[in-house]
């Protein structure tokens, strides 16, 4: 399994990275894909606003 990064935590390298769940409760699934660059902060989810885990492709 992929390591997951929490809104609000730095991307340890750059590169693209993929919504993988929400950290509070439960949301419809979203196939949102962002590019980071290293040091960087996670936003959350583009669509709900919400704090999401995000996972690097």
């Amino acid at each position: 399994m992929s390591k997951r990064y929490k809104t609000g935590e730095n991307a340890p390298e750059s590169g693209k990275y993929k919504v993988d769940g929400p950290v509070h409760g439960d949301s419809e699934h979203e196939d949102t894909t962002i590019d980071m660059e290293e040091g960087n902060q996670f936003p959350p989810s583009p669509n709900s606003h919400e704090a999401v885990y995000w996972v690097k492709e």
